[in-house]
């Protein structure tokens, strides 16, 4: 359980700007509720394929979700690259959750990088990101921490120290921070410390996200993650799931359904490019959309998906 609250009575916030959070929701600048709903589009690994920006739209999609490197793992995405991958997110009326892959499974992936080397790669390209916070998320890192729980536990004070580090750098942005195990929280590590790290933030501006695989195969696991974060006070995302998965079978009718209910965010894995032993995870096959995978079709055009209830973020018109 998350026994701290929230925030801080005698602790005021610093004024946010741009995309905000305000309570567990979401707001845009002018105080208009913004629930994502959105596709994860593995750019570092495939950055020639900027047309899928436009097809994540065609679809109804409010938010991307676009991996880059930060030089431990992946080739350091350079600062131009992120300002083009913005201007394509503005184009085409997306919001742009940028995310460093790098960082993933950390303490089970041998050369992951540590969330204070992801930090170090947003502040090297902070004058392409400052400006930008009315449709820029940045979430720290992927996936921070595999299933070693000695590690993991580390999270909390990674990711206190990741913020704040932003935060000194004069990023004044809507920050995502990632679960530990994965992203599963199996262990609910995030659960449990989400409100000391929500109140480290002198903004108080970041948003928690969870990654919805195996571990969530039953709406009794989902609903009691969503329980957790709605008394608690604090806002959550579903940052990725999927249909199945080699852990187990994802319940991804319910995450979807809830989180309608709930007006929590929701980012799919993935729009095209997955490797081969995953590649049911792929939403279209070759980045082709006219040709829909049976999760694409089901996450984009089914019941509670994309289509059915994407809203475009107000800054757009």
């Amino acid at each position: 359980m998350i026994a701290a609250p929230a925030v801080s009575a005698d602790t005021p916030a610093a004024a946010a700007v741009g995309l905000r959070v305000n309570g567990p929701r979401i707001v845009e600048a002018n105080g208009a509720t913004f629930v994502m709903r959105g596709v994860n589009h593995a750019y570092a690994r495939y950055p020639s394929q900027t047309s899928s920006f436009a097809n994540i739209k065609s679809f109804g999609a409010n938010t991307v979700r676009v991996v880059l490197g930060s030089g431990q793992r992946w080739s350091a995405t350079p600062a131009s690259e992120v300002s083009r991958i913005i201007g394509l997110c503005k184009q085409n009326r997306l919001i742009c959750v940028l995310e460093v892959h790098d960082t993933t499974g950390y303490g089970d992936q041998g050369g992951a990088a540590t969330l204070d080397q992801a930090a170090n790669y947003w502040v090297g390209i902070v004058n392409t990101l400052k400006g930008q916070e009315n449709y820029v998320v940045i979430n720290l890192g992927n996936e921070p921490f595999g299933n070693n729980a000695s590690v993991s536990s580390r999270w909390a004070g990674s990711t206190t120290g990741a913020i704040r580090k932003l935060r000194s750098a004069g990023l004044q942005h809507l920050l995502m921070a990632d679960a530990p195990m994965w992203g599963q929280d199996w262990n609910n590590i995030m659960r449990n410390n989400a409100a000391s790290v929500f109140n480290s933030d002198p903004h108080r501006n970041t948003v928690f996200s969870v990654h919805m695989y195996g571990v969530y195969n039953t709406a009794a696991k989902v609903n009691a993650y969503f329980d957790a974060f709605r008394s608690a006070g604090l806002p959550l995302v579903v940052g990725e799931f999927g249909d199945r998965h080699s852990d187990g079978d994802p319940d991804e009718n319910t995450i979807m359904a809830q989180a309608q209910v709930r007006g929590l965010g929701y980012l799919g894995w993935s729009w095209s490019g997955n490797s081969s032993d995953v590649a049911y995870l792929d939403m279209v096959h070759s980045f082709d959309p006219s040709r829909l995978t049976p999760w694409g079709q089901r996450f984009l055009n089914g019941a509670n998906g994309v289509r059915q209830t994407s809203k475009q973020a107000t800054i757009y018109g």
